[in-house]
């Protein structure tokens, strides 16, 4: 019997040795050390290219792994949730390194986060954020702090009416309905002007982040408030089409109705050096080399802050045209 117990034991080792060369102790995105960077592949899911905004994003991001020698495998969700959950399933099935994506919208992703959790593949969000009760579903989030740009909107407004005893009645254009710039910076801006009475919000609808959305809303807006005084744009190009609807109206946009936006692109940016919008609260696009830097702290076995906040500021008249020249986006 002791003779048939060691055998036995023996055959298990030698299964066990055997068991190991052929790999089975590593799964997907594991791996024995650091990877050389320029074997590193990152797949990117995109919401789509709805604004100025969002293709400088793009650009700057597939720029910065470009430069780093890093593979960025790259999808366009054209700002449907479906094709981004397409998306992550796909990396997975590739065994890319890292997943980053930028949610079009903030719920509905636990299944896919936690497939790609099973899979020891790790996701980073960027611009956007998601909700869920698991903050283990993601590594890091790299974004701005949209409830904080709405708040600088709000306050800008609070101070322009200061002196005013007359109400103000305001359009609220909100971008994607269920994204998170949406949500907070409406939120952010209610929070500001909650204290004072005079203001209110007499309409707010979705203009999908677009210039055409834009127009079309504030078109239809100003039928049914034709006293409005002000319009609050979650992002410049929904701002830019709310002009051409202000112009179509007769009216004079920056003058007549007044109007502060959210991003500070180039042609919003000219617009506020125009007069034509009134204010703008910074959100920085620029956040490839950042993505970089975290995709290498990963790689190196290192763990990146869950929460990286990027620096932004905001921009009156003036300012817009001392910094338009050398504006990167």
């Amino acid at each position: 019997m002791k003779k048939k117990f060691l055998g036995l034991a023996a055959a298990g080792a030698m299964l066990l040795t055997l068991a190991g060369c052929a790999g089975g102790g590593t799964s997907a995105g594991e791996s024995a050390g650091p990877k050389p960077v320029d074997q590193l592949v990152v797949g990117f899911s995109q919401v789509g290219s709805e604004s100025g905004w969002r293709t400088a994003n793009t650009t700057d991001i597939q720029a910065a792994f470009k430069d780093a020698g890093i593979d960025l495998k790259f999808s366009d969700a054209q700002q449907k949730q479906e094709n981004q959950i397409k998306a992550i399933r796909s990396y997975i099935q590739q065994k890319v390194d890292v997943i980053a994506f930028s949610p079009v919208v903030e719920t509905g992703w636990d299944a896919v986060l936690n497939e790609a959790k099973a899979a020891n593949i790790p996701v980073v969000l960027t611009d956007r954020a998601v909700d869920s009760a698991d903050d283990s579903l993601y590594e890091s989030f790299l974004g701005s702090d949209f409830v904080e740009e709405g708040k600088k909107a709000g306050e800008w407004v609070l101070d322009e009416y200061k002196d005013s005893t007359e109400p103000v009645k305001i359009i609220q254009l909100e971008g994607t309905t269920g994204a998170a710039p949406a949500i907070d910076r409406a939120e952010g801006f209610a929070e500001a002007i909650k204290g004072d009475d005079k203001f209110e919000v007499v309409a707010s609808q979705t203009g999908d982040f677009t210039r055409a959305g834009g127009k079309q809303v504030t078109e239809a807006l100003l039928k049914s408030n034709p006293d409005a005084n002000l319009i609050y744009a979650h992002n410049d190009d929904m701002a830019l089409g709310a002009i051409e609807a202000i112009e179509a109206a007769g009216l004079k946009p920056g003058v007549d109705i007044k109007i502060v936006s959210v991003d500070a692109v180039k042609d919003g940016m000219q617009a506020l050096a125009d007069g034509k919008i009134n204010f703008i609260v910074e959100c920085s696009p620029l956040l490839g080399k950042q993505l970089v830097d975290i995709v290498k702290q990963i790689n190196d076995g290192d763990t990146p802050e869950k929460r990286i906040i990027t620096e932004e500021t905001t921009f009156t008249k003036d300012q817009a045209a001392e910094a338009l020249p050398t504006r990167q986006y």
